[in-house]
């Protein structure tokens, strides 16, 4: 069932379905991550679900910025919470294959890109979910780390940033991968459910060619032990 939602503390609003993928706190978390600055003028988010990082990134800066989602149920809601906060001047969404973008931008086209990809590899296919909107949000059967790499460096400018949100137990992978691709890590950021307990995700900005040299930021814990959102979390969603 398609329901009208709010993006918490965000003055924003966001359309969602049940049968489908919900859009999660990390959708909220990378786009506070992201820094941007006035010369920051194409801003890309690849694999956006129904468009809460482009949503959130629109009241950072003014310029412009794509969205990509490959399933059209999912592009459509997306669309519709564009719609619905007024965000069609700033906001491009389009319903397209991320692998495919280079038949739709030049290379060298953009100083940010950002990404809350699929997190599981294709292993075991009675591990998938069996709704098929969910597993390709989750799995990468349509879009593989590497190839999310690959297409990252093409569109990229020199110098440009790329961030991402990803599992905690991936990253000798992903970083692996982004070495490959040129994009060096600079920065990464631990995301922890709360004290005692093993990251879960984690959040990094690599640059394009750039130069070695990566700090670690201090860690986020997203809940006190009675579950209830710590200040750090709550400052976010003002």
């Amino acid at each position: 069932m398609k329901v009208l939602n709010d993006i918490v503390g965000k003055d924003l609003k966001i359309y969602q379905d049940d049968d489908y993928f919900k859009f999660s706190l990390e959708s909220v978390l990378l786009p506070n991550f992201v820094k941007v600055n006035l010369r920051d003028k194409m801003i890309l988010d690849l694999c956006s679900g129904n468009a809460p990082i482009p949503l959130i990134l629109s009241l950072k800066t003014n310029a412009h910025i794509y969205g990509v989602e490959l399933q059209e149920e999912v592009y459509k809601l997306g669309l519709d919470s564009i719609k619905i906060n007024h965000k069609e001047e700033q906001i491009t969404f389009l319903n397209k294959d991320v692998k495919d973008l280079k038949n739709t931008f030049k290379g060298d086209t953009f100083d940010i890109i950002t990404v809350n990809p699929p997190y599981f590899k294709v292993l075991d296919k009675s591990l998938e979910n069996k709704n098929q909107i969910k597993a390709t949000a989750r799995h990468e059967n349509s879009l593989t780390l590497d190839e999310l790499c690959k297409i990252a460096l093409y569109l990229l400018k020199d110098n440009a940033k790329f961030y991402m949100v990803h599992r905690t137990e991936r990253l000798v992978e992903i970083l692996d991968t982004l070495r490959k691709y040129r994009l060096v890590p600079k920065e990464i950021q631990f995301i922890f459910p709360y004290k005692d307990k093993e990251s879960k995700l984690f959040m990094i900005m690599a640059i394009k060619n750039g130069k070695s040299g990566m700090k670690v930021l201090d860690s986020i814990y997203v809940h006190n032990e009675d579950l209830t959102y710590k200040d750090e979390i709550l400052e976010i969603f003002k």
